[in-house]
């Protein structure tokens, strides 16, 4: 914070708070306006149940506490916390300790906040349970009901905007109102009045976000410019593009401001390229296609993906949704307020329509390559995917040749797709999933991707009211984004060394996002039952599994990969995970899942030649009952990595082990204090980058 805040103070709600598990999370402001994200535990589950049962917008709290910094991200790819609170406009964050309820500060925009709560609930109430989520979503603008599948699926077809209020929801529904007062004899000026007085007031029911703001200033400086200006409709977008960051600065680090902006400019300036048309078909297509245009270098910097599919699916979507699915829950909305069983008679009818689209929505977004994914872009590439777009535009201005326009857009595409691919080196990732193991290894130009373990969480037995839905995924929120980030969209091998919960878990989720070729086990682990989520994804997408044994071994290109354990085929534990020797020319790595002091005694005896190598990547995590003294002085490895989470309750890397490794003046790197490690090998030189450095702990 620019001015330290003094503990005991007195913040309020803002309307961005969320309830999950035990904890409650979410924005708070001081005296000076200045927001806060503040971290509540519960104490109790009546604690926590009292909370849910009202709106916390506008309360006031006496707290006590500790600021605390955020949390780093644990590779360049992941969410960044630090950038999360800085589109918020938020100056730190609190971890509240105690707190003492004051009053509810009354104002314009807490009473509004706090019907906006009195109608989630009454959705809540009315709503069937599989219409539920929709309608919160559309009416106002509320997602936090909207499970984790729908959303991929909605994402996987590019149409998660129509989950959003934007620029033609607010149009439709300002359309309606407006109409409406027509017909009940009001006045033309006096409707138009009230509307440009209840646009702001529904902008805040429907959550206040820059979407829906820059919706709602558009459409009232629309109605101005039709009722007594000469403002043109791009004058309009600036305008409210210049009111926006005067307001709220801060702004202009949402995703979803900066993608909002650009696909409304999108439609703005290529409008008269879209009227050439009179086919509504093409239209459509044309309307999507510029907005895509315009935002997908911005797309890919950001999510590092685009939906493909997105070209046709929203043809038929977009008008399915604007002009059917919302006024029908607009009206639904509106029949639950009246007596009688008008609203149960349209449920009936309406529900099975609406899981019928839902159904086809499931069976759309399973179709294969319908996302492409090159990775994350560096700003140089960002910047010629841009000026790509814009010749591109200016090229369908003037009516150029078409092929002009197809090499003006493939160009930069293809300077995107495989930038993330020329590379001559062997990489080695240890991606930092906290206290697991996940390791990449990709070979030159990604003519071989491997994957060792997955990371997961050793879930502990807690009481149901404290557990977090959905559950917090290593696989789906760490281990998924690296990969994509990097542009991998195939892993040929992905070995799971042995069957514990921070070597595995995570697998489920990176089989449903990345295609994986084949599976390698250690043989009999696939009895565990933590190992059962994996085995039931890979055979329903039918890849092979694989147990493997020492002496097994593929080479591609001039790089071998050798299985140097285990040698048996009774699966019992930590001793029997799958150690993998790679080598290619001078350089040599090992790699020993969590092999402990049995195992590693058995490998070098049987291995003494093993010795010497560049990399290895320790046992255990780091364990006292690993890395011993006779396993480390035969191997001698240059650079050591610990897999393990900062400040993990079990003490990895254990100190002995750490002392043991300095004793020997030997080199070493824990994941949980660098982050993420990634070694590049050049000609058999080792090149270190970290996500972050230990003086930065």
């Amino acid at each position: 914070m620019n001015k330290p805040l003094q503990l005991p103070t007195v913040l309020t709600w803002t309307g961005e708070y969320k309830i999950n598990g035990s904890k409650l999370r979410g924005f708070m402001e001081d005296d000076e306006g200045r927001i806060v994200y503040v971290l509540y535990e519960f104490q109790s589950e009546e604690e926590k149940r009292f909370h849910q049962s009202i709106p916390l917008v506008g309360k006031q709290y006496v707290v006590e506490g500790v600021v605390v910094e955020p949390s780093k991200p644990p590779h360049k790819y992941a969410f960044s916390m630090e950038n999360y609170l800085k589109g918020k406009g938020a100056k730190g964050i609190l971890e509240i300790s105690n707190w003492r309820f004051v009053k509810t500060k009354t104002s314009f925009s807490q009473r509004i906040s706090s019907h906006r709560y009195k109608l989630i609930k009454h959705i809540e109430s009315t709503f069937p349970q599989t219409l539920t989520a929709e309608a919160q979503a559309l009416l106002i603008g509320y997602q936090e009901q909207v499970d984790h599948e729908t959303s991929r699926a909605y994402q996987i077809l590019g149409i998660t905007h129509l989950f959003a209020i934007s620029g033609l929801h607010i149009a439709i529904v300002s359309f309606m109102f407006f109409q409406g007062l027509l017909r009940l004899n009001v006045r033309r000026e006096i409707a138009t009045i009230v509307l440009i007085v209840i646009l702001p007031i529904y902008a805040i029911l429907a959550g206040g976000t820059p979407s829906v703001w820059r919706s709602v200033l558009m459409v009232e400086l629309v109605v101005l410019i039709r009722y007594k200006s000469h403002l043109t409709v791009d004058d309009a977008l600036c305008v409210s593009f210049i009111c926006f960051v005067l307001l709220e600065p801060w702004s202009i680090y949402q995703v979803g401001f900066q993608l909002s902006y650009l696909a409304t400019a999108a439609l703005i300036f290529s409008s008269h390229i879209i009227n050439r048309f009179s086919s509504w078909i093409v239209q459509s297509f044309f309307i999507t296609f510029v907005c895509q245009l315009l935002v997908y270098p911005l797309l890919l910097f950001h999510f590092y993906e685009m939906s493909i599919s997105s070209f046709m699916v929203n043809i038929p979507f977009v008008p399915l949704f604007s002009f059917i699915i919302l006024p029908i829950n607009i009206l639904l909305l509106v029949l639950t307020f009246l007596p009688g069983p008008f609203a149960s008679i349209m449920f009936w009818l309406y529900e099975p329509c609406r899981l019928f689209i839902t159904k086809l929505i499931e069976v759309l977004q399973s179709l294969p390559y319908q996302l492409w994914n090159p990775g994350k872009p560096s700003l140089f590439l960002l910047a010629i995917a841009f000026v790509g777009v814009f010749i591109t535009f200016y090229l369908l201005d003037i009516r150029d040749k078409w092929y002009k326009v197809v090499i003006s857009l493939l160009l930069p595409i293809l300077c995107l797709h495989f930038s993330g691919k020329a590379f001559n080196e062997l990489k080695i990732s240890f991606i930092n999933v906290g206290q697991g193991d996940s390791i990449l290894i990709e070979l030159p130009f990604q003519k071989e991707v491997v994957l060792i373990d997955t990371g997961g969480l050793l879930r502990f037995q807690q009481e149901e009211w404290k557990m977090p839905s959905p559950p917090y995924e290593v696989g789906r929120q760490i281990v998924v984004p690296y990969l994509k980030g990097k542009g991998i969209n195939v892993i040929d091998k992905l070995i799971i060394t042995h069957a514990d919960a921070d070597h595995v878990e995570g697998a489920e989720e990176i089989l449903k996002e990345i295609k994986v070729v084949e599976i390698h086990i250690s043989p009999g682990s696939y009895k565990k039952e933590i190992m059962d989520d994996l085995i039931t994804e890979a055979v329903k997408q039918q890849i092979p599994i694989k147990e493997q044994l020492s002496l097994n071994h593929w080479k591609v290109q001039n790089v071998t990969f050798q299985y140097v354990w285990p040698d048996e085929t009774t699966y019992e534990g930590n001793n029997d995970s799958l150690g993998l020797y790679i080598k290619k020319g001078n350089f040599d790595a090992l790699f020993t899942g969590d092999l402990e002091k049995e195992g590693e005694y058995e490998l070098i005896s049987k291995l003494p030649e093993l010795k010497n190598i560049d990399l290895l990547k320790a046992g255990h995590h780091g364990s006292k009952t690993s890395s011993t003294e006779e396993f480390i002085n035969q191997l001698n490895p240059s650079l050591t990595i610990f897999s393990a989470g900062e400040n993990n309750r079990y003490g990895h890397p254990s100190k002995e082990v750490v002392e043991r490794f300095n004793q020997l003046e030997l080199s070493s790197l824990v994941t949980g204090e660098v982050g993420t490690i990634e070694i590049k090998v050049e000609e058999e030189q080792l090149k270190l980058e970290t996500t972050y450095t230990r003086e930065n702990q």
